[in-house]
């Protein structure tokens, strides 16, 4: 049997946004609910393409998106590689999930939770931890939170399977995301053992997909691997036109630096034999009118021998 990569863009939008029984597995597993009354009962999807109201606005799309029967909406994104403008683009496009429940003259009090669920094949972050909860917190005293946002992000690569009794399924469905691709024969018997991840992997098997699919499938891969080369590659331009330019600088600097120091140094040298040349010229007057030489050098500095040459 063969499979695909359920990270690819057609597979994890067939398994997640065309089974309304697994995306409720899926968001229960990694959303950081307080209890069963939070969880998620049933859902409708929505259009991923939230559309502005005017065509000057920006528009937005996520992978998938959806409502349940609280009203509480859910976008969930599979991110390939990550860029320093994606936090703002999930938060622009929760954001906008938000604020677009209310028509004009309703009450604010009907808003509803908007969660961002993203999950991303690369690494952002310092920290160990492969979660990450994000919400509006009052920081310095009462840690009071602001409903209605909040953005779970993922580092995939950072997922190591772990015994973890109270969030068996959030570790079922990462392995399944992690686990599985394209060189995949043989899927562990553990995740075919659960009937939501069973019923996911089905929908992997290549042979559900069509030559055109399949052709897409493999395109994608080659954009990711194109997208990759791109950034390594400004990447290493950048740190060395970084280290070009740090190395220029440096040099500039010193050499600015040079020129202060020996500008300083002349002028000092400069006004020191001028002092010099004053005190001989000063020492010349007074040894002609007969002053003693050692008054003469009390008064200007100049040793008798400098006295007695004059």
């Amino acid at each position: 049997m063969r499979y695909l990569d359920p990270k690819a863009d057609l597979t994890f939008k067939k398994v997640f946004g065309e089974h309304t029984d697994l995306v409720i597995s899926f968001l229960n597993a990694m959303l950081p609910f307080e209890g069963p009354d939070d969880e998620i009962k049933e859902v409708q999807y929505l259009n991923p393409e939230m559309i502005p109201h005017t065509p000057f606005h920006k528009d937005s799309i996520v992978d998938v998106r959806c409502l349940d029967n609280k009203g509480r909406q859910f976008l969930v994104e599979m991110q390939m590689l990550w860029t320093s403008a994606y936090k703002q683009r999930v938060l622009f496009n929760a954001s906008k999930a938000y604020v677009s429940q209310l028509g004009k003259g309703c009450d604010y009090e009907l808003l509803q939770p908007v969660y961002s669920l993203n999950l991303v094949n690369d690494t952002f972050s310092d920290s160990e931890n492969y979660y990450h909860d994000y919400r509006i917190v009052e920081n310095a005293e009462t840690k009071e939170v602001i409903e209605g946002l909040r953005f779970i992000f993922v580092e995939l690569p950072k997922f190591t399977p772990k015994s973890y009794s109270d969030k068996k399924m959030q570790v079922l469905w990462l392995r399944y995301l992690t686990e599985i691709d394209e060189h995949t024969r043989v899927v562990s018997q553990d995740l075919l053992d659960n009937p939501e991840i069973s019923k996911a992997v089905t929908q992997l098997e290549e042979s559900a997909f069509t030559e055109a699919q399949l052709l897409g499938y493999e395109k994608f891969w080659d954009i990711v691997s194109t997208a990759k080369m791109n950034i390594s590659s400004a990447i290493r331009d950048g740190l060395e036109r970084g280290m070009k330019q740090g190395l220029e600088r440096g040099m500039k600097q010193g050499l600015e630096r040079g020129m202060k120091q020996g500008l300083e140094q002349g002028l000092e040298q400069g006004l020191e034999q001028g002092r010099q040349e004053e005190r001989l010229k000063l020492a010349l007057g007074m040894k002609s009118a007969g002053i003693s030489v050692e008054t003469i050098a009390q008064l200007t500095g100049l040793t008798p021998a400098e006295i007695a040459a004059l």
